[in-house]
């Protein structure tokens, strides 16, 4: 019992002495899915159940109950706490909630984040309950960690899979498992003053691709490196972005994304160009990239629901051949 650091010799309780521990830059990821139905699905995203609001009181929720962790769960130290974010995401039937929180400080923050999902979960349940009181919160669960002297940590299937286990987010039959992550650049949607329609869009059509899909993560402009450091966690088969390629000084996607890209496919993106530029002149003013880093694709759509569109119909031709390319397989035939 003396492997577990939560035992004294004797077996008993206790609180863990951090304070001969390092202070070091610490981040967990934890996520979880509300399991609903069709309705409840098209209600919150439509805003129309019953208790409006219903994402941002869960997200509010959420950042409130990992602040609270300490409280909640008796042994955990009380940490201060550099940021904590909430993000939703949508299946068919469900609603998928992450959280990440950060610290920098002698001891993690896994029980923060798992805290946060936990309870935007309960919120979301408790918003939705009067038109599904069946509704279930399943799944939570560490997804990554970052700091101290384990370093850099993955949930063993997080390397291939990250989101829900619904069975619209599970991979196609015969098809080897694929995961994605969506990410999206708006200082608004961050904020919370706006709604993203385009990373729920991306991630319903991943899923119907046979990937497992995490996020939409949703990051400032300003941000958006750190969006993708988060989204390459785990090495994912594919990498989308949104947002952030215009000629605004505070677009910044494509300078982010080429800052970890190893290599770059400048067909896919003009092709993503060429076919908004023939129906939207403005569409030439984006400079989204595409490209490689390491064995994961990654791609930059505009930020719009008409950019996404044309994203997805370049996309869904040559995926399955580029990635099984980058995989190490695939002809030239």
């Amino acid at each position: 019992m003396s492997e577990l650091s939560h035992l004294d010799r004797e077996g008993r309780a206790r609180m863990v002495d951090v304070s001969g521990k390092a202070d070091t830059t610490r981040i967990a990821v934890a996520a979880g899915e509300l399991q609903t139905t069709a309705e409840v699905v098209r209600l919150v995203r439509a805003e129309g159940m019953p208790k409006a609001d219903v994402l941002s009181t869960a997200r509010l929720a959420g950042i409130a109950g990992a602040k609270k962790t300490s409280e909640l769960i008796p042994l955990c130290h009380q940490l201060a706490l550099s940021s904590v974010k909430v993000e939703f995401g949508f299946t068919e039937t469900t609603i998928t909630v992450e959280a990440t929180a950060k610290t920098t400080g002698p001891t993690g923050v896994e029980m923060e984040a798992l805290t946060a999902v936990a309870v935007a979960g309960l919120t979301l349940h408790d918003m939705v309950k009067a038109v599904d009181p069946a509704a279930v919160m399943n799944g939570v669960r560490l997804v990554t960690k970052e700091g101290g002297k384990h370093g850099h940590w993955v949930r063993p299937e997080a390397r291939t899979a990250t989101a829900s286990p619904s069975a619209a987010d599970q991979p196609v039959a015969g098809v080897e498992a694929r995961s994605a992550v969506v990410v999206v650049a708006s200082t608004g949607a961050a904020a919370g003053t706006r709604l993203d329609t385009t990373g729920p869009v991306l991630a319903e059509w991943l899923g119907a691709q046979g990937f497992s899909v995490r996020g939409p993560l949703v990051y400032a402009d300003a941000e958006i490196a750190a969006g993708l450091a988060d989204a390459l966690t785990g090495a994912p088969t594919l990498i989308i972005t949104t947002g952030g390629t215009g000629a605004s000084p505070t677009d910044a996607t494509p300078e982010a994304t080429r800052a970890v890209l190893d290599r770059e496919l400048p067909g896919v993106a003009d092709a993503i160009r060429q076919r908004g530029t023939a129906k939207f002149p403005l569409a030439a003013l984006s400079r989204g990239v595409a490209g490689l880093a390491g064995r994961t694709v990654v791609v930059n759509l505009p930020g719009s629901p008409g950019g996404v569109k044309d994203g997805i119909a370049v996309l869904e031709p040559l995926l399955d051949h580029l990635l099984a390319q980058v995989a190490g397989g695939g002809d030239h035939e």
